[in-house]
């Protein structure tokens, strides 16, 4: 039996939000898993952030970020905006009514239960990703409704990928294909960043 199924990995539990930030030019923001409370007294959250990421660089210079707490009423789009896109080169709130919480950062209008306003107080390299522990400055519960869970999410809000006539590789996180007979070991998802480990074969 194999010592380490990644499988394993997915059965611990996630809730998904959407991290705000701001470039000085313009609003920015990005789905995120990787978030935990690590200690209450002082309250201390922990976020992760992939390095590729434009918000990372933001988050790192500025040192503050704004967490927005999805609901389970949030629809694909929400996912395909903060999560397929690159604020690089895409404004992310054109054309959308902006909130602004006293840090001066954009709270989603809708589509959200709580946000909680974060200020770094260490950065600790991972290699790949970034960890950031923050304290917080505001947070403030805006509706009852349930959190989205990654689980929620890939049951009942990420489209089912048609890929039964199509020969190659699905990732597990966001259902992008590859195409082909094999999946170069250091692939990386377009859309979501994951690497290779995280698609498996279409059968």
């Amino acid at each position: 039996m194999e010592k380490i199924d990644n499988s394993a990995l997915f059965n611990i539990g996630y809730g998904l939000y959407v991290v705000t930030s701001n470039d000085s030019k313009k609003d920015n923001g990005l789905i995120l898993n990787s978030i935990m409370q690590v200690t209450n007294t002082p309250n201390r959250i922990a976020v992760t952030i992939n390095k590729q990421t434009y918000s990372h660089d933001i988050i790192k210079k500025t040192g503050i970020m704004n967490i927005n707490c999805l609901s389970e009423e949030a629809p694909f789009s929400v996912f395909e905006n903060f999560g397929f896109k690159s604020g690089r080169d895409t404004d992310k709130f054109e054309g959308t009514e902006i909130l602004r919480s006293e840090n001066g950062l954009a709270i989603l209008p809708k589509y959200i239960n709580s946000f909680i306003s974060l200020k770094t107080e260490q950065y600790i390299d991972l290699n790949t990703h970034g960890m950031f522990i923050c304290s917080l400055t505001e947070s403030r519960v805006l509706s009852e409704k349930e959190t989205m869970t990654y689980t929620y999410y890939q049951k009942n809000v990420k489209p089912k990928p048609e890929v039964k006539s199509k020969k190659g590789f699905v990732c597990k996180i966001c259902g992008y294909v590859y195409e082909g007979d094999t999946l170069p070991p250091d692939f990386v998802c377009p859309l979501c960043l994951h690497s290779a480990e995280d698609f498996e074969p279409i059968e």
